[in-house]
């Protein structure tokens, strides 16, 4: 069994693909859902924020710490 899962999307009408590990992808599902927006629109998102020199992928790993960071940042006092 593999880590890493690949998915399909499709992007401005481009089918592309990137891979993902279950507990990024989860919590990229969870995000979206948190947003109400679909995960395509997500990750189009991602895709369109992202370094052309950056993959899609790790630009999706990339998104989701930041996500996660924020969410637990303390306020400085």
């Amino acid at each position: 069994m593999s880590l890493v899962e690949k998915r399909s999307v499709t992007i401005r009408g481009h089918r592309t693909s990137y891979s993902l590990e279950k507990p990024f992808y989860d919590d990229l599902v969870a995000i979206s859902a948190a947003r109400g927006m679909t995960l395509a629109a997500l990750v189009a998102e991602v895709d369109a924020l992202r370094p052309r020199e950056a993959n899609l992928s790790s630009a999706l790993r990339l998104f989701v710490l930041e996500q996660a960071k924020l969410a637990t940042a303390k306020p400085v006092a």
